[in-house]
């Protein structure tokens, strides 16, 4: 009988590694799609009370999916391309040209030597070649990210099929009672990473557009572009609001430089980010959640950082799924030793 274990075992490993290697390419995108299901396994549900057809459901979630958040990514990245393919250096020049007839009003005064430094070494070169450059890298990166998207949504669709039938799979044979609140907990946290995450983005996204509009630009593109830049930590807003800013400046609208800078700082970076964002996660996790998670949301704020921190872009998913298994994994083997005692 050890033998035959034995054998199954050994047996077991070889096919776990073929299927590693088999889709080694593919882990990724199967981990995003996999947790990109449970965050949207409230919206599962809900069309389960409508719908009992498998195909139907996985069909709409992966529509949903496709329009809320890789519609606005494929039409970022193509209007990138288009901005590199159409760049006017004479927008380099008239930047850079600023520190030539500088003028301070009384209100920026005590800015002025380290607004002069920064132009000082700022050169027209130096900016196309960085600029040409930064965006190569985005265009070239962006096919890998498209691929990976195609391959996200398949998996997606494919998960939402065959959910049922997996996690019912992975109840039987994992040591865990079947009434644990582990699959709950892991459920509850990543569907308040989802919505608190896409409210957020919109939400910040929407008000950086108000502020594009009223100074003449794409308030659709811009607000597209804040919306993914405000989930890289710190300098996420940054990277959107100082280039116009200083654009806005360079026009001659000193004014409209400081309001979009200021603007940006405490409406968006100070209110909507530091403040309201907690409030977000906070309110998703206690009322459009039906059974919130006992996680603290601080601690699930904190892994959406460390997340983005670590694994860029997807990290806002990564980062709270990781701190939940480990969160979950210490109540069970808490749960264990005391079943022992």
């Amino acid at each position: 009988m050890n033998n035959k274990r034995g054998f199954l075992f050994g047996l077991f490993l070889a096919v776990v590694y073929f299927v590693w290697y088999l889709y080694k390419p593919f882990l990724l995108p199967i981990a995003i799609a996999s947790l990109l299901a449970i965050a949207t396994s409230s919206l599962y549900i809900w069309l389960d009370s409508k719908y009992k057809t498998s195909m139907i459901k996985s069909i709409i979630l992966t529509i949903f999916l496709t329009i809320i958040f890789f519609v606005p990514m494929f039409y970022a990245l193509n209007a990138i391309s288009l901005v590199a393919n159409n760049f006017d250096i004479s927008v380099v020049e008239k930047l850079v040209n600023i520190k030539k007839h500088l003028v301070f009003p009384d209100y920026l005064g005590f800015m002025k030597p380290y607004i002069k430094e920064v132009l000082a070494s700022i050169n027209v070169t130096n900016v196309t070649n960085n600029f040409f450059k930064f965006t190569g890298i985005i265009l070239k990166g962006s096919a890998n990210f498209v691929k990976d998207m195609v391959a996200i949504l398949v998996f997606y669709f494919f998960i939402n099929l065959y959910g049922k039938q997996l996690i019912e799979y992975l109840k039987d044979i994992l040591p865990f009672d079947k009434n644990s609140s582990f699959f709950t907990e892991i459920s509850s946290v990543m569907n308040i990473v989802f919505y608190s995450t896409l409210i957020t983005a919109i939400f910040e996204g929407a008000l950086f557009s108000i502020i594009a509009m009223i100074y003449g630009y794409n308030g659709l593109l811009f607000g597209v572009l804040y919306g993914f830049a405000s989930l890289i930590p710190v300098i996420g807003g940054l990277l959107l609001w100082l280039p116009i800013s200083l654009y806005q400046y360079s026009t001659g609208d000193s004014f409209g430089a400081v309001v979009i800078a200021v603007y940006s700082l405490i409406v968006i970076s100070f209110f909507a980010d530091t403040l309201i964002k907690p409030v977000i996660i906070e309110f998703v996790s206690e009322k459009a959640i039906k059974t919130p998670s006992t996680i603290n949301s601080l601690v699930i704020f904190f892994a959406m950082v460390a997340g983005l921190s670590s694994f860029g872009f997807w990290g806002v998913i990564i980062g709270p799924a990781i701190t939940t298994f480990f969160i979950s994994f210490l109540k069970i083997y808490h749960k264990v030793l005391h079943e022992e005692d």
